[in-house]
Order: C-alpha cells, then sequence, then structure tokens
C-alpha cells in the first residue's frame, strides 16, 4: 500500500480565516477551503507503509524551538506558461530554513528523493485552470497582504488523498517544537 505524505504547518484559526475572508473576487478558480490551508515544509509524496513508518518515527528527533511565522503578499506559479496556483507568500526566516533542512535531511536519510527545487514558502489559496477569470485584481488587491506573526509550536505529518474536488489532507502525526533541553 502506497501513501501520498508530505510535512507541513496549520495556521491558528484567525490566520485561516482571514486567509478564506480574502477568496472571492477570480471566477472558476477551485479556492482552498479550512482543512486545505497549510505551509508545506516538505513534499514527500508517494511512499510505502514500511518507509512511511520510518519517517514518521524519525521526524521525532528534530528538536528545534517554536518559531515565528508572518503571511506577507500572494503571487502565482506558473508550468508551462500557464498559471496553476494562487498562493500567499510566508516569509523565511533563519528557524523555517532550519527546519526545513532538518527535515529534508531526514526525508533523504530514509530513501526519499531529494527535492530539487527551490524552496518558496507559501499557503495555497486556489487551483487555476483555464477556465479562470484574470488574477490580476485579486493580486492587486492582496499585494501588500500582511497577516501575523504568529507562534508556530508543532508540524505536521499529513496524508494526501487525491478526491475529484480536490485533496484531502489527514493529519497523521503532529510534532511538537520545542527548545532542546
Amino acid at each position: 500500500m502506497s501513501h501520498r505524505l508530505f510535512v507541513g504547518i496549520r495556521p491558528p484559526p484567525e490566520i485561516r480565516d482571514a486567509l478564506i475572508d480574502l477568496m472571492e473576487g477570480v471566477d472558476d478558480v477551485r479556492w482552498q477551503d479550512d482543512d486545505q490551508l497549510h505551509l508545506t515544509l516538505r513534499y514527500i509524496g508517494e511512499v510505502d507503509t514500511h518507509l512511511a513508518e520510518d519517517l514518521a518515527l524519525q521526524l521525532h528527533a528534530i528538536e528545534l524551538p517554536t518559531l515565528d511565522l508572518t503571511i506577507s503578499g500572494t503571487g502565482v506559479f506558473v508550468r508551462k506558461g500557464r498559471v496553476h496556483t494562487l498562493w500567499a507568500g510566508v516569509e523565511i526566516s533563519p528557524e523555517l530554513k532550519r527546519l526545513r533542512q532538518k527535515i529534508d535531511r531526514i526525508c533523504v536519510s530514509a530513501g526519499v528523493e531529494p527535492d530539487h527545487r527551490k524552496y518558496h514558502p507559501h499557503i495555497t489559496l486556489a487551483r487555476v485552470n483555464r477556465s479562470s477569470g484574470s488574477l490580476e485584481p485579486f493580486l492587486e488587491r492582496t499585494a501588500s497582504l500582511r497577516l501575523g506573526p504568529w507562534r508556530a509550536d508543532s508540524y505536521t505529518l499529513f496524508e494526501s488523498t487525491l478526491h475529484r474536488h480536490g485533496s484531502i489532507y489527514e493529519p497523521i502525526l503532529i510534532y511538537a517544537l520545542r527548545t532542546p533541553s
């Protein structure tokens, strides 16, 4: 059996509510719902049960303090000349970078392919398709968006299941961020 996994951080309810309040003014995009809002730290992809259990165990070894996260601005990801994702940016801090690197090292040492893409911390707001309306008004309205900072005191291993109307993300394990003793 295979599991589609990623590691992420869930923003607190007030940040998610503020993001949901922004979600309007673009026709024919698939807005994310509350359960889907997260900051991905590391996409893992399809792994078998043995590797999934191994990763779940090894992620416990990370000892890092809580970190403050701030949402700043919005933007889009483009693939082959077409916009496919509308996002809210998350400011990269040395603490966020360190957490991401530790998770990445654990994934690679467990046998997951290295992630060669440049890390761009963000929270996906919507999936965009060919029939979507213009994103310009939304991007102009939200260009100076700032939410937070908020204190992240944990990160989560999620399993993602694809459905016709989008993905369902199920938290598998939540790991506390804590100051090393």
